[in-house]
């Protein structure tokens, strides 16, 4: 029997209980050793002994990104929100609620502008909380309105990728968001302005087959997964066994089709960088 909960009045027991929360410690996936939360956080969400990446929350990232974690955000515009009318074991519409109120974003691309080491960007955020940060019509006119923004500020547009691929609830107009970020993307070329995309795990399905591998130049974290169909369906497909490290991020960097691997601790000054040579402005001091 449990004397604290039969015998212990209610008002006593609410003092001899504490209530610890469950996300104290987080389980690196890689070795599976344990870490404090606040020393994951304080090191960008990296394990510390395994150099694991870890999923970061979006605001952590644009705080760590930008100058002294001072950056405007850009509005997205409003869209239909459930154009289809989809329902499979609830309605989209409610789907949409519950993420809205659990990310406190309308959708699953956030939009900012600021400075990174002196060097004015704007930067677009797909957060994988949000539906897996699936591309659906909020989240392509987000990343066209960046698009968009950069070229009107004529500034260079970074963003960080992580989906799951094309939002299925909103059928062919999820995958109609392909060629028109694709047509965004030819704007910025016209432009003459430095588009560069930063691969975070995992960046799949429909946002890899167009915006994710357009860039001027293609970064990836440390581990991350890139491709197109996952790695099981092209072995079934195929019926061949794939080799070891398929579709991370550092065998892309050996086959050609990423650029280079950063570390998170690196991203910021590499960023600033690349973007202080391609816009042929010298770096700040």
């Amino acid at each position: 029997m449990n004397w604290i909960s039969n015998v212990v009045p209610p008002k006593i027991r609410s003092f001899l209980r504490r209530e610890t929360p469950e996300n104290l410690w987080v389980k690196c996936p890689d070795s599976g050793e344990l870490v404090f939360h606040k020393d994951l956080e304080h090191n960008l969400h990296v394990v510390p002994s395994s150099g694991y990446h870890m999923r970061m929350p979006v605001k952590q990232r644009l705080d760590a990104l930008f100058d002294e974690a001072r950056y405007e955000e850009l509005a997205t515009p409003e869209v239909p929100h459930d154009p289809l009318k989809f329902r499979d074991v609830k309605r989209y519409a409610d789907r949409l609620k519950e993420y809205r109120a659990k990310t406190a974003s309308p959708d699953a691309v956030r939009l900012a502008a600021g400075t990174i080491e002196g060097v004015e960007v704007v930067v677009a955020v797909q957060n994988f909380e949000f539906m897996g940060g699936s591309l659906g019509l909020a989240a392509g006119e987000a990343i066209i309105t960046g698009m968009t923004a950069a070229i009107d500020r004529h500034v260079p547009f970074i963003i960080f990728t992580a989906s799951g691929g094309a939002r299925m609830q909103e059928g062919i107009f999820s995958l109609m968001q392909m060629p028109r970020t694709t047509l965004l993307v030819q704007r910025l070329r016209a432009a003459k302005l430095p588009y560069v995309v930063v691969l975070t795990n995992p960046t799949t399905g429909g946002v890899t087959a167009s915006y994710a591998m357009l860039g001027d130049v293609h970064i990836a974290e440390p581990g991350a997964v890139i491709g197109f169909a996952g790695a099981r369906v092209i072995e079934q497909t195929i019926r061949e066994k794939l080799p070891p490290g398929f579709q991370r991020a550092e065998y892309l960097r050996e086959h050609g089709m990423v650029d280079m691997v950063v570390a998170r601790k690196e991203m910021r000054p590499t960023l600033a960088r690349l973007c202080s040579v391609l816009m042929h402005r010298p770096a700040a001091a």
